[in-house]
């Protein structure tokens, strides 16, 4: 158990931040303006500049610090969120072993398997709670970065029976629902598996369908709201998707070949005698769940602070929205 878990209640936290594009730099903005101690590090330096810069215009009480070495902006911290690409993980993990930080631990990568598993092997696995924010945009960078990203955004945090220590867990769940954000408790292998069909797949689906519509220079200029909305994520960081879908392959695979069949199905639709009586029925389930979406939530209800309890919630689509400051009990939601 961390530090940090110690505390009966948490009403500011020492944090650093390590790589400030634009989830991290989110990240840094918001826990400043939430009245947290900031410090940030990016292996950039026009980064580290710009975080500089931005930091001397913020208001009073509102402002970070920006370090030159992971080592110094962990010197003090209570907590430590990596936000950098799934391939620089071990690398910044092995920076805070080397530092000797052992406090509390969590991240943003949008894939949690294998952050564990390089977390595991890093010795820092007793503070580790991992985390992700379903919170992207297509924009990158320090400049795209945004205090108010995660309000109401569903944000998971990682709870794994008989590993996850419930009060590290309790305790960095106050300081994101603190940000405006909407808890969601999960196992690794669980968020995984959902972000595949809901995050990565679109990711893939998105580059398919531009590359396709660009074979035909009308199809671009005639392009309006179903194709920007279908094509938004296409402009990504190539390098971030790849990684991100790449290291969530077998979950991704799989969510994939779901969505293929569904198009197989439709396909075979189009080839039909009557195409459009054909396709009404395929259409309509998706018509009826897209009109659902976003889940309405229920009334507020308590719930005790237990691991069974809380991760019974998640499966079920439920979120948290306060932690108890005695962190006996949560406030809850679950879809209606």
């Amino acid at each position: 158990m961390s530090t940090l878990a110690g505390c009966a209640t948490v009403t500011a936290v020492r944090a650093a931040v390590i790589g400030l594009g634009l989830i991290g730099g989110s990240v840094l903005r918001a826990l400043a303006g939430a009245g947290h101690g900031v410090l940030g590090y990016d292996a950039d330096p026009a980064t580290r500049a710009m975080a500089r810069t931005a930091a001397a215009r913020a208001r009073a009480g509102y402002r970070w610090q920006v370090t030159g070495t992971v080592r110094d902006a962990v010197a003090d911290a209570d907590l430590v969120a990596l936000a950098v690409p799934l391939p620089a993980v071990g690398t910044v993990l092995d920076e805070l072993a080397g530092a000797g930080y052992s406090g509390l631990v969590t991240d943003v990568t949008s894939v949690k398997g294998p952050v564990g598993a390089l977390v595991r092997r890093s010795g820092l696995l007793a503070g580790y709670v991992g985390g992700h924010p379903m919170a992207g945009r297509e924009t990158s960078g320090f400049a795209a970065a945004d205090g108010d990203l995660f309000r109401d955004c569903a944000w998971v945090l990682c709870l794994e029976p008989g590993e996850t220590d419930l009060s590290d867990w309790l305790t960095l769940a106050q300081v994101v629902t603190g940000l405006g954000a909407r808890v969601v408790p999960a196992t690794a292998a669980e968020h995984d598996l959902a972000v595949a069909a809901v995050s990565h797949v679109p990711h893939l689906l998105a580059c398919a369908l531009t590359e396709a519509a660009a074979a035909d220079p009308l199809a671009l200029t005639l392009g309006a709201g179903s194709f920007r909305d279908g094509t938004r994520v296409a402009a990504s960081p190539p390098a971030l998707t790849a990684a991100m879908c790449g290291g969530n392959a077998a979950a991704v695979g799989a969510a994939l070949d779901a969505v293929l069949d569904r198009l197989a199905a439709a396909r075979a639709a189009l080839d039909e005698p009557d195409p459009i009586g054909a396709l009404a029925p395929w259409l309509v389930p998706a018509a009826a769940i897209r009109a659902g979406w976003p889940p309405q939530p229920s009334e507020p209800a308590t719930l005790p602070a237990k691991t069974d309890v809380l991760l019974r919630l998640g499966r079920a689509g439920g979120w948290i929205t306060e932690v108890a400051p005695d962190r006996l009990t949560v406030t809850a939601a679950r879809p209606a």
